[in-house]
């Protein structure tokens, strides 16, 4: 009960602060609202070539904000409906044109004007009941002075005129506290689900920007694979091929010397044989990497587990899956995460590092975090980016948490079924 208790007010008082913070969001969204549409009709006149396009951007970093806060507060996740830009020149018109002609937009602008009356009253009411308590609260002790003026003579349904009504009055004000603490994260939630009615990507939206994330994907996957070729015919030809070379001379000298002198032969012949060992071990070595025999064999939960425990860092893992993805995701997955463990260990400074793999929602969804100093992102090394681009064909993602100082948080999320 006592832990109920301390949840109710642990989670309850936070989402009464954020709900509070949503409504200074709100009170903001009505002030961008005022400028999107005087940039808008400006356009008549000219100014608003130059006006709306910021008015526009600013719009958008705001409602990208309600977007983060649904999905960090509330678990609701409301991807960027956003047309591309087009390709070709930025010229004012043509940029005002594009903006105007994707509906996302518009309906940011419709968002603004919503949550500035409804979805403030849903966000600010937790806070109201609780000021509306403390009033309460301060009745029978403000009763009957200059005070009890500004406070009202009424609370709720109860006249308030003497102490035994004031009295009353504090046991009403108290009940508000548990009311506000309840409601509070249902009316975050549901301001959650209004602004993902709003502000989520309309099919259109979708479907443009899944052929575009496909056109995308197409050209990465075709160009990995062209590199992954590149790489296979280099290692082969600077590898096992020069040690096959180098046997197959060896041979023909060992055959020349064989009736004339035998030890000679011999030793050609042990020659031959550690260049044949040596030329064995590099096509394990190609093998392995372009499909490891662990991964293969035995699955991405046991590779996992033996990419830490090879990983000169200390690795703790926490595995909980039930059945097996299709190859394809398993071999992204392992060499993404073999990628973050390889940056972990060259870049971070860590000592210690965990991975929790889980099947959820459709996702296998890996997070690989380190103890490091931080400040990994895509920008700064092409290995992050090449996850990226490796993840890209199966629409999967990678989403990464690295402040300066640490630590480093890693997401890898691949859409997929697993195979029991």
């Amino acid at each position: 009960m006592a832990g109920m208790a301390r949840s109710l007010v642990r989670d309850g008082g936070l989402a009464t602060l954020r709900g509070g913070a949503l409504a200074v969001v709100a009170v903001t969204e009505l002030v961008m609202f005022v400028v999107v549409v005087t940039a808008g009709s400006l356009l008549g006149v000219g100014v608003g070539l130059f006006v709306l396009p910021p008015a526009v951007l600013l719009m958008r970093h705001l409602t990208n904000g309600v977007r983060s806060s649904a999905h960090v507060w509330s678990g609701v996740r409301i991807p960027e409906p956003y047309l591309p830009e087009p390709a070709g020149g930025s010229s004012p018109l043509r940029r005002c044109h594009h903006l105007l002609g994707d509906r996302a937009n518009w309906r940011d602008v419709l968002w603004l004007l919503v949550d500035s009356c409804l979805g403030m009253l849903l966000t600010l009411t937790p806070l109201l009941l609780v000021l509306h308590g403390l009033r309460g609260l301060a009745m029978p002790f403000l009763v009957g002075t200059d005070a009890a003026d500004w406070l009202g003579s009424w609370y709720v349904v109860l006249p308030v005129d003497d102490q035994p009504t004031a009295w009353f009055a504090a046991i009403l004000g108290l009940a508000h506290f548990p009311l506000a603490l309840w409601s509070a994260p249902h009316l975050l939630r549901l301001h959650a689900k209004l602004a993902a009615t709003l502000l989520s990507p309309t099919e259109v939206t979708r479907l443009t920007n899944r052929v575009q994330h496909l056109a995308e994907s197409r050209d990465d996957a075709v160009g990995s694979q062209a590199s992954e070729l590149r790489r296979i015919e280099r290692d082969l030809h600077d590898g096992a091929q020069t040690h096959l070379v180098a046997m197959g001379m060896t041979l023909d000298a060992a055959m020349r010397v064989l009736d004339s002198h035998p030890e000679a032969a011999r030793s050609l012949m042990d020659e031959a044989k550690n260049s044949s060992a040596k030329a064995l071990q590099q096509l394990r070595d190609l093998v392995r990497g372009i499909q490891p025999p662990v991964l293969v064999d035995r699955g991405i939960a046991d590779a996992i587990r033996t990419l830490a425990l090879e990983n000169p860092l200390q690795i703790a893992t926490t595995i909980d899956l039930p059945g097996r993805p299709s190859l394809a995701v398993e071999t992204a997955a392992y060499f993404a995460v073999s990628e973050v463990l390889n940056n972990a260990m060259k870049h971070s400074g860590a000592q210690t590092g965990e991975i929790n793999v889980h099947h959820e929602s459709g996702r296998l969804v890996i997070n690989v975090s380190d103890n490091g100093c931080g400040g990994a992102n895509t920008e700064n090394g092409t290995g992050l980016r090449g996850i990226e681009k490796r993840l890209a064909p199966l629409d999967g993602f990678i989403t990464i948490l690295s402040p300066l100082g640490g630590p480093t948080m890693v997401t890898i999320e691949i859409p997929c079924a697993l195979e029991r």
